[in-house]
């Protein structure tokens, strides 16, 4: 069904105009053309002294508008606009709300400019008409780290007039609207207004920080940067002629292989909660209020740290106090890092660890909703782990393991609750990286799957649902990827080098710097089921286990590819030679010194020809 705008004119003289475009409500081309024929018959109309704009409580996102339209036409017209908003108000949807004389929301309305996300920048005004409601730096944030605000947030920054509950909004909107024609309350044209505006020298130093921390974040990427000149644009030569580039910029960049492959990943990431055979068979998620981990190590620390910051219920289980300590304190220290980065405050973490409770037996495991394993990859541990947890836990609790490669089923094998067994494979750092693998055996119940995507949903991961094969998805993408790194090094490649290479081509980190992070433990069993399934495919290399044998584990030992100080701040360390040519050796190659000049060249050409 085409998206329409409907109208409809009330007694008072007041039309509503409600965008519909199921499923996600999106602003686009055709929603446009509906929505500016609806608002030019109104203008037009004698029975219409006010509109009000509104949606129908769907998600808004990117379209184009007309300059011509939202300012002389939107903005400038003659009787007052309204936005009414409840639900989400993003993207064109929020410009159009902007372009608005006034703005009435709700206290759980969403207000946000997510246009970045996608390789673009607010192109219908957004980049001028927003600076100037809410202040420049409020506005940098908005953008740039495509923050969203709540109503209440939203009226204490100005970006909304009012906010009501939602059984008062559209008679509030109209009433506004009416009050505007008469002069009660003032005709507020967002684009010239100046008072929020900070003085041009102030503009420009937050600017020049904006730009900083733009290319620190995302060196690759021009968008961010393009969004940065619009909005300075404004702010030195006016609004008007801003404008025009901001037109010229989101049609340039539209066009653009970052935009295109951002827009790609947003419709990957929206599929995957549409799973045919699964979200379709009409299951309901059960509510999961406490959750158990068993391990309290680096990664099982970061999934409790996850599952608090969303107020799940944790216990915390370890085999003996110094363990339990160590995994709490990690936990602690995961927080800590929110603190430095503005994100929580103190109070708030202490409200957060008061949801964990560490212990050393299964005795307080009768009313666990969800168990999730998160030890060592040995597949006695966890099978044994498991059995033990059958006898203490409701027959409703899932049972998930955090493993990277081992076959569940294996896993599984001791319990009499197949059916229960699950992965939930978080990445390093569990609390930060938002890809969470979902590994369903043949066995696995649909129910299991269901609860477990809600729950990814709800500690904002981005929830995958994957077969039960040999390194599942991730690993089984990887692995090629960090066994050609091996093959480089043991034939005269420079692993520093390697890294940098990959890093500069736009990844977070290279694959020995990633390797160091996971532990080289992690990395030999996860390496030992590929070397199996795939003997003919497969590239034996002994380095990591060499540097093992040494005593380096990864970034938790200090040692590792790299060495690490106490806050592990990585530096090349020259002693890993040693190992290097010991690894050459034994694979029995000739080492040639112009592979790692190849390497690079061939590298930084890939890099010339990619955009994120």
């Amino acid at each position: 069904m085409p998206g329409k705008a409907l109208l409809e004119v009330g007694a008072d003289g007041v039309a509503v105009i409600t965008i519909v475009n199921p499923p996600l409500n999106l602003l686009s081309i055709d929603v446009f053309l509906r929505l500016k024929e609806s608002i030019e018959e109104a203008l037009k109309r004698d029975d219409v002294k006010a509109i009000v704009i509104t949606g129908s409580k769907e998600e808004e996102n990117l379209g184009l508008l007309s300059i011509g339209f939202m300012t002389d036409t939107l903005e400038a017209a003659r009787k007052p606009l309204v936005a009414a908003i409840d639900g989400p108000a993003l993207g064109g949807g929020l410009e159009v709300a902007l372009a608005c004389h006034a703005r009435i929301s709700t206290s759980t309305a969403q207000l946000g400019s997510p246009e970045l996300k996608y390789g673009i920048l607010p192109g219908l005004g957004g980049t001028q008409r927003l600076p100037r409601l809410v202040g420049l730096t409020k506005a940098l944030e908005m953008m740039l780290m495509s923050k969203l605000v709540n109503g209440k947030d939203a009226l204490s920054m100005g970006l909304v007039d009012a906010i009501v509950p939602a059984d008062e909004l559209l008679n509030t909107a109209r009433c506004w609207a009416l009050d505007i024609l008469e002069c009660r309350k003032p005709w507020a044209i967002s684009l010239y207004k100046t008072d929020k505006l900070e003085p041009l020298a102030e503009a420009r130093v937050i600017l020049k920080f904006a730009r900083v921390q733009a290319k620190n974040q995302a060196p690759n990427l021009k968008h961010p940067l393009v969004c940065i000149d619009v909005i300075e644009e404004g702010i030195v030569f006016g609004p008007r002629r801003a404008l025009w580039k901001e037109a010229e910029a989101l049609e340039e960049l539209r066009q653009s292989d970052a935009c295109t492959s951002l827009v790609h990943i947003f419709f990957a990431q929206y599929g995957t909660t549409k799973i045919p055979g699964i979200t379709d068979m009409g299951l309901v998620q059960r509510k999961v209020n406490k959750v158990a981990i068993i391990g309290g190590g680096a990664m099982g620390s970061g999934i409790a740290t996850a599952l608090i910051q969303s107020n799940y219920h944790v216990i915390l289980k370890e085999v003996n106090e110094n363990f339990l300590l160590a995994g709490i304190r990690r936990v602690e220290a995961n927080l800590q890092s929110c603190v430095k980065k503005g994100k929580m405050t103190r109070e708030e973490i202490e409200k957060k660890l008061s949801l964990l409770n560490g212990v050393l037996k299964y005795d307080t495991f009768g009313t666990v909703d969800l168990v999730i394993e998160a030890v060592s990859e040995n597949v006695s541990l966890k099978q044994q782990i498991f059995a033990d947890v059958e006898k203490y836990c409701p027959q409703h609790c899932i049972f998930a393991s955090n493993t990277s490669t081992i076959d569940l089923n294996l896993i599984g094998e001791k319990t009499k609750s197949q059916n229960r067994i699950v992965g939930a494979h978080f990445f390093s750092p569990a609390h930060i990286s938002p890809l969470l693998e979902i590994v369903r055996t043949e066995r696995t119940s649909l129910q299991v799957i269901v609860d477990l995507l809600d729950i990814g949903k709800k500690i904002k991961k981005t929830p995958v649902v994957v077969g039960n094969c040999t390194g599942f998805a991730v690993n089984r993408m990887f692995f090629p990827y960090s066994q050609a790194a091996m093959f480089f090094v043991e034939r005269g490649a420079d692993l520093y080098q390697i890294d940098q290479a990959i890093t500069k081509f736009g990844m977070p980190m290279g694959p020995f710097r990633t390797v160091d992070l996971v532990g080289f433990g992690v990395a030999i069993a996860a390496g030992i089921p590929f070397v199996e399934s795939f003997p003919e495919r497969s590239y034996k290399s002994m380095l990591i286990s060499i540097m093992h044998e040494e005593g380096r584990g990864g970034e938790s030992t200090r040692k590792g590819f790299y060495a690490y100080d106490d806050k592990c701040n990585a530096s090349p360390d020259p002693e890993i030679m040693k190992c290097i040519e010991k690894a050459r050796s034994m694979s029995d190659v000739m080492v040639d010194s112009k592979v790692s000049l190849s390497l690079s060249l061939s590298l930084t050409h890939t890099h010339t020809h990619t955009h994120i």
